[in-house]
């Protein structure tokens, strides 16, 4: 059985320091490489444990990262990104979220993906014994830095009977003076949930009573809502000097081995997570960074088709999952991500998520992998075509009736 919540790496060799025994390994890519195994050995194995979008990158990103290429953007960036590229970013991120305030070169800094720039934003702003307040279940990385740099984490609970929304009276009782960073992922991995404008206001609310912390705002879902309008923590300019937005090119744009994610800042925070990009990654690859702006500049049409396309499975799948014994699901509001009650079966989501993918050849995620706040639920991604999302429902339904604790 796989079990992988709190998998770490424990110091077991003489010459490993103990920071390394404070480091989880995500569960996705856990998960995942015990259904590649299985796949090696010839079992048909359904993928619902990664977030990837099963979309090729649009032509045109392509075709502008291999002219780069050719063209010889091949060597050294400028630790924050090309000049031309944190424009354009600056640019779409204030017309994008409707800013009257625009952003500016000087709040973006360009790294390989989201995860090291929060990693690395997480890493200028905590001190230990600081305060990280975030919902949970939450993506791992929150928890993981704010542990490894010895901050303590304050996970807030995510309730179903609020469609996964932020209890914004839990939310005040764990704030404190100690709190230094309150992160909000709106739409929500693993839950789909999404923050309304009234949350936003109330979160802006509490931030101007407790003025020593910053709101980071991961919106690496941002093009995936299924509502009129994508509401951004941003939005609320007067706490700009107070505000970092998480961002990036691989759920919006199937480009996720591209690597490529970037965030808007002050400029001292941005200045901070330049040098730590000086003393880690350096840069990004230029060639990449110039698809990256193929991607903002070029036709939207193919990520609002892809979007199109994920609301069409979703509606499938969630219909699907409320017709299975024991299961019920709410219609997620954004990402491409469902989150299933299994609670009605088993407590022990993880054993269960271990089951199916042994039993039932689908590779999905307990939903305690993302904290205690998902224990009794999974998470399944719905980054697959209509026709194997029924094939999945199909076993789970052959399969769930037969499994015991």
């Amino acid at each position: 059985m796989i079990r992988v919540a709190m998998a770490t790496i424990t110091p077991e060799h003489d010459h490993l320091g103990s920071a390394v025994s404070r480091l989880g390994s995500e569960a996705a890519f856990t998960v995942f490489g015990r259904a590649r195994a299985l796949q090696a050995i010839g079992r048909d194995i359904i993928h619902f444990e990664i977030g990837e979008p099963d979309f090729d990158t649009p032509p045109h990103i392509k075709a502008a990262g291999k002219a780069a290429i050719d063209a010889n953007f091949t060597h050294y960036a400028p630790n924050p990104g090309l000049m031309e590229f944190r424009e354009l970013i600056a640019d779409y991120a204030t017309r994008f979220r409707g800013l009257r305030v625009p952003f500016f070169a000087e709040n973006v800094v360009v790294a390989p993906g989201a995860k090291p720039i929060i990693w690395n934003l997480l890493t200028a702003l905590l001190d230990p014994g600081d305060e990280m307040v975030y919902a949970e279940p939450a993506y791992p990385t929150y928890a993981a830095a704010a542990e490894y740099l010895r901050a303590v984490p304050v996970p807030v609970p995510l309730r179903e009977s609020r469609k996964f929304s932020i209890d914004l009276d839990e939310l005040t009782a764990k704030v404190t003076p100690r709190t230094k960073v309150l992160i909000i992922n709106s739409p929500s991995n693993p839950t789909g949930g999404v923050l309304t404008r009234d949350d936003l206001a109330a979160i802006a609310d509490l931030a101007e009573k407790f003025p020593r912390f910053v709101v980071i705002t991961d919106e690496i879902y941002s093009r995936n809502i299924y509502g009129e309008r994508f509401e951004s923590f941003a939005q609320f300019e007067h706490l700009r000097d107070r505000t970092i937005v998480v961002d990036g090119f691989s759920k919006a744009y199937a480009m996720t081995g591209w690597r490529l994610g970037y965030c808007l800042a002050p400029p001292a925070i941005a200045r901070a997570a330049t040098l730590l990009a000086n003393n880690t990654y350096a840069c990004v690859s230029t060639f990449i960074q110039k698809a990256g702006m193929a991607a903002l500049s070029g036709p939207d049409e193919p990520v609002v088709e892809m979007n199109e396309i994920f609301r069409k499975r979703r509606d499938v799948l969630v219909a699907g999952l409320n017709e299975l014994p024991n299961v019920s699901c709410l219609v997620p509001d954004g990402a491409f991500y469902a989150f299933p009650n299994i609670s009605k079966i088993t407590r022990d989501d993880q054993r269960l998520g271990s089951y199916l993918l042994e039993e039932a050849g689908v590779g999905l995620l307990g939903g305690s992998c993302f904290g205690a706040a998902g224990a009794g639920y999974l998470r399944i991604s719905y980054a697959s075509t209509i026709e194997t999302l029924e094939e999945a429902l199909r076993r789970m339904r052959v399969a769930l009736p037969k499994y015991s604790d």
